[in-house]
């Protein structure tokens, strides 16, 4: 399936998972744990252990988020970090190709990012690659009261691009960006390259899936 340039105004991306590529380093440091217990194929067994994982963290987040408790939960996460003496991640990666896709559609579309990270965090990665000029709006979890997949901030990002809900597509990993899509209003692309699975993310709402973020650029004719 692909979508003409005559109904789509502005493209909202995912941060982990799909633009940023933490979930290969989450493998890789889960692995590391494994490997101490000498269990066998320990990187494989990391990626079946967090994607098993995903749908039940993704439904506590939900339920903290409708309690209205994810501001004290990720300012107490923070607090906890910075008495440990650790630091916010300086040294991201970032999903191959996407560079060259953001500069092709950012000639023809309003580009934004809606995350559930802090703001110093998104920031951090999108100067360590360049990325800064190539977004209109860029929305952490301190922007608005509610989170993905609450269609809050997903709308809040179309407002701040002048974009109407319906001509935007929202780009993610997981259902919960699927779900927070089909709230909005908006197209919802699936991305196969983080944690979610093709079943997942149609069943939430996927209207196209793709195996990588770059691909993205091959829908949008």
């Amino acid at each position: 399936m692909r979508l003409s340039r005559n109904e789509i105004d502005a493209v909202l991306f995912d941060l982990d998972g799909t633009l940023m590529d933490t979930d290969d380093q989450a493998v890789e440091s889960i692995a590391r744990w494994l490997r101490r217990w000498h269990i066998p194929y320990p990187d494989r067994a990391a990626r079946r252990l967090i994607m098993a994982t995903e749908p039940a963290g993704s439904a506590l987040i939900a339920l903290v988020d409708s309690l209205g408790l994810d501001k004290a939960l990720f300012g107490f996460a923070d607090r906890v970090r910075r008495f440990r003496g650790l630091r916010d991640e300086t040294h991201f990666r970032i999903m191959s190709g996407v560079e060259d896709m953001l500069k092709h559609l950012g000639k023809d579309y309003k580009l934004g990012v809606v995350t559930t990270r802090s703001r110093p965090e998104a920031e951090a990665f999108l100067n360590q690659f360049g990325l800064v000029s190539c977004f209109q709006t860029v929305v952490t979890r301190e922007t608005t009261w509610r989170l993905k997949p609450h269609p809050a901030p997903l709308l809040f990002a179309a407002r701040a691009m002048n974009a109407r809900p319906e001509r935007c597509i929202m780009i993610g990993d997981s259902t919960v960006d699927m779900k927070a899509a089909r709230r909005a209003r908006m197209i919802g692309v699936g991305v196969l390259c983080g944690f979610g699975e093709r079943s997942q993310l149609e069943k939430t709402g996927a209207r196209i899936i793709v195996e990588r973020t770059a691909e993205v650029a091959e829908i949008l004719q």
